[in-house]
C-alpha cells in the first residue's frame, strides 16, 4: 500500500519565529502561519474563511526562516503532518496538536525598494554567468507594472 504526508500552504506569519537550538546543536524554528480561503455562501455573499497552522522548521531551513521572516511576511511551506500528543500536567489528559513539520520554504515578500526578501541584511546573490547560446535572440527583461495580474 501506498502512503503519502504532504502539505503546501502559502500564507502569512501570525508571529515572529522563535528559534531554539537542541543540545546537540540543532535549530528549530517556531511559527505560526495563516492561510485565508475566500468563498461565497449559497446567499452569494462573498466569506473568507482563515486557518492558522503551527508549523516547525530544523536544521538550516529553520535558521533561514528566524533570519529573513518575520510577524506578516508571505511564504510558501511544503511539509508534511505530525501529531504530537502528551499528558496534561494539571488535568492529567491526554492532548495532542497537529503540527506541519516543513521542509521547504519560499519566502514570498519584497521590502518596498523591490529586493526580495531573501537578499536582506547585505546580503548579495551571485549574479549568474550568461550561458553560451544558439543564434536565439535575448529577451527582454520583463517589467513588474506589465504583468496583468
Amino acid at each position: 500500500m501506498a502512503y503519502l504526508n504532504k502539505v503546501f500552504l502559502i500564507g502569512n506569519l501570525t508571529r515572529d519565529p522563535e528559534l531554539r537550538v537542541t543540545p546537540k546543536g540543532t535549530a528549530i524554528c517556531s511559527f505560526g502561519l495563516a492561510v485565508n480561503r475566500q468563498f461565497r455562501d449559497e446567499s452569494g455573499t462573498a466569506r473568507d474563511e482563515t486557518t492558522f497552522v503551527d508549523i516547525e522548521a530544523w536544521g538550516k531551513q529553520g535558521e533561514l526562516v528566524s533570519k529573513y521572516l518575520t510577524k506578516g511576511s508571505p511564504c510558501m511551506v511544503e511539509g508534511r503532518l505530525r501529531l504530537d500528543s502528551w499528558e496534561d500536567k494539571n488535568t492529567q489528559q491526554k492532548r495532542s496538536k497537529l503540527k506541519v513539520v516543513l521542509e521547504n520554504v519560499q519566502f514570498l515578500g519584497r521590502k518596498s525598494d523591490g529586493t526580495p526578501a531573501e537578499l536582506r541584511e547585505g546580503e548579495q546573490r551571485q549574479e549568474q554567468q550568461p550561458r553560451a547560446t544558439t543564434s536565439a535572440p535575448a529577451a527582454a527583461p520583463i517589467q513588474d507594472d506589465s504583468i496583468p495580474f
